[in-house]
């Protein structure tokens, strides 16, 4: 004999707990369960494609999942369940209140839940769509979503974390969004042509063919977001610049949306002399990965020296991602703590 926990709504929609003695071989619901609607359980962004969500959800709260007609059953440790229960009635009482929510929001609200945050989750919500000319973007996760709204809020935002957890990509959504609201008048993006390990001289074609594959993954982005003849147009008539870090020097750029991408490869003084380029009514955002620094002595790179000396000033936002925030294949995620794991016992070793 053992137990498990089971949820269920009642009439009034509420979610409801019990636990339940079960034989080995009989693992059958109570014959009087309810199973009556509730708002999202039956939401594909609920359960999302082929129920990927649901299995997101099961990994991070550590329990097992399972929706019974309109019953949503957890099975797992007690304290784990308490955890899962208390959860979901937050995110029944967002719906209540009368928030549309998406796949997205159900792994902010966790995220927010297991920082403990101070105040009620309603107070994050909704988070808002970035509605461009291709699709819309939302913040996938609670540091996305601070990133978004520090770039709103400040005009030097540093996005700091590993591969994949959308610095770049949401910094373009955030550029275009100012663009299409006319807060600027042109995008500026540029990057360090630093070789990761290949040698610049070696690529065939002029200079601008041998920096552009430096480039390629800010085009990426552009190119996603808003349609290709329209881009193209932007790019034509100079309102969408794309260029090396070089040729940022000596350059006062006013109602401008700047964004440095790959930053941790720029040296001290590159990152100064990017940073003393902005004018009146712009905005700069400066992403970095600092776990994968190609110069040749990482510890100078200039976006470290930036973290240590402009920690303090209170009109720069430093938003940092983590493995949780990586949006590409979910092997990512396990990949990035790989090697977080490898580096920190590397560090301990003498």
């Amino acid at each position: 004999m053992h137990t498990r926990s089971v949820e269920k709504l009642d009439k009034g929609g509420l979610l409801m707990f019990s636990i339940i003695k079960e034989c080995p071989k009989t693992l059958s619901l109570p014959l009087d369960m309810e199973k009556i609607t509730h708002p999202y359980i039956r939401k594909s962004v609920f359960s999302g494609v082929l129920d990927r969500n649901i299995r997101k959800l099961e990994g991070r709260l550590g329990v097992i999942l399972s929706i019974r007609g309109d019953s949503l059953l957890i099975d797992g440790e007690p304290k784990k369940v308490e955890f899962a229960k208390f959860y979901f009635e937050k995110m029944s009482e967002l719906e209540e209140r009368g928030y549309s929510l998406k796949e997205e929001d159900f792994h902010i609200a966790l995220d927010l839940l297991e920082n403990g945050c101070p105040q009620p989750l309603e107070k994050y919500f909704p988070s808002q769509a970035l509605s461009l000319s291709r699709k819309s973007v939302n913040p996938k996760s609670l540091n996305q979503q601070e990133y978004i709204q520090a770039i709103r809020n400040f005009d030097l935002v540093f996005g700091i974390g590993p591969a994949g957890t959308g610095k770049t990509y949401l910094a373009m959504a955030m550029a275009l969004t100012f663009l299409q609201e006319k807060t600027v008048n042109r995008i500026i993006l540029t990057r360090p042509a630093v070789e990761a390990g290949e040698k610049l001289g070696y690529l065939p074609g002029d200079m601008y063919q041998k920096i552009n594959p430096y480039l390629r993954p800010l085009y990426d982005a552009l190119f996603d977001l808003t349609q290709t003849d329209q881009a193209n147009r932007l790019i034509e008539r100079g309102i969408i610049e794309i260029a090396p870090l070089a040729f940022m020097r000596g350059r006062t750029l006013n109602d401008s949306f700047i964004i440095l991408d790959e930053a941790q490869n720029t040296t001290r003084e590159q990152m100064k002399m990017l940073l003393t380029r902005s004018g009146f009514g712009s905005k700069v955002v400066v992403t970095a990965d600092i776990t994968q620094i190609d110069l040749p002595q990482p510890k100078k790179s200039g976006v470290l020296a930036a973290i240590r000396i402009l920690a303090e000033i209170p009109e720069i936002a430093f938003v940092y991602f983590n493995e949780k925030d990586v949006v590409r294949h979910p092997l990512v995620q396990r990949i990035i703590k790989a090697y977080d794991k490898a580096d920190r016992k590397a560090a301990k070793e003498p």
